[in-house]
């Protein structure tokens, strides 16, 4: 089936697209939409993938659920957009930026500018009803980007994956670490954050390892 989708992913993954649990994700997701208040925006879904394309990811961050408060998600995991307050997580995850690369905090949420980097910000489930957390998990989603992970993986060299927590952490069975940097640390929510996420140092480590690949750094 024909997804509106940056072309060298609709590339890679049409033979998700053309799988039946798919085409069952995408009557489910549109009956959503047209019945439910959903986030992100329709037109943002897979806006990960439309401001990275394959060729261009060196670094993937994986989250779980898009935020699900009004104006907050925009299709990149962690991020909002300018001028929303900074969701805990998000916040903490900006302090440990800063305090590892010796940046000031960012004055906004929006991590757009990580992802035209080719930083692939990545969320296991790509859409949310309004105030219900979850609600779109079980449904398909985490097969797709289960795949693209996979994808990355095969397909790619000296990738680096931040996997925060648990669940993100499960996700290093899908990826070939004879090839690529996977780094774990735990989920920078507060109830977890000080468990050794602060201080994890993840970011730092990641552009000392595109440098010796011979990629350009991130500007974190």
């Amino acid at each position: 089936m024909e997804v509106k989708i940056e072309k060298s992913w609709q590339q890679a993954l049409q033979t998700e697209f053309d799988k039946p649990y798919f085409e069952q994700l995408v009557q489910f997701v549109k009956h959503e939409y047209a019945t439910q208040t959903i986030f992100p925006p329709a037109r943002q879904i897979f806006n990960a993938f439309d401001s990275c394309p394959l060729d261009d990811v060196r670094v993937v961050i994986l989250g779980q659920d898009p935020y699900h408060g009004a104006g907050q998600a925009h299709g990149l995991c962690f991020s909002v957009n300018d001028g929303v307050p900074f969701p805990p997580s998000l916040l903490n995850i900006c302090k440990e930026m800063a305090d590892d690369m010796g940046k000031p905090m960012p004055t906004s949420g929006n991590l757009q500018y990580l992802a035209n980097q080719g930083v692939l910000l990545l969320n296991a489930t790509l859409t949310v009803r309004s105030g219900q957390a979850g609600s779109h998990q079980g449904k398909g989603w985490e097969t797709f980007t289960d795949a693209v992970i996979k994808t990355i993986s095969d397909t790619k060299q000296n990738v680096v994956f931040l996997l925060w927590g648990a669940y993100a952490g499960n996700k290093s069975k899908l990826i070939d670490d004879s090839k690529h940097l996977v780094l774990k640390a735990p989920h920078p929510s507060p109830l977890s954050s000080y468990r050794g996420f602060f201080g994890c140092k993840h970011f730092s480590q990641a552009n000392a390892y595109l440098l010796e690949k011979g990629f350009t750094p991130i500007a974190w």
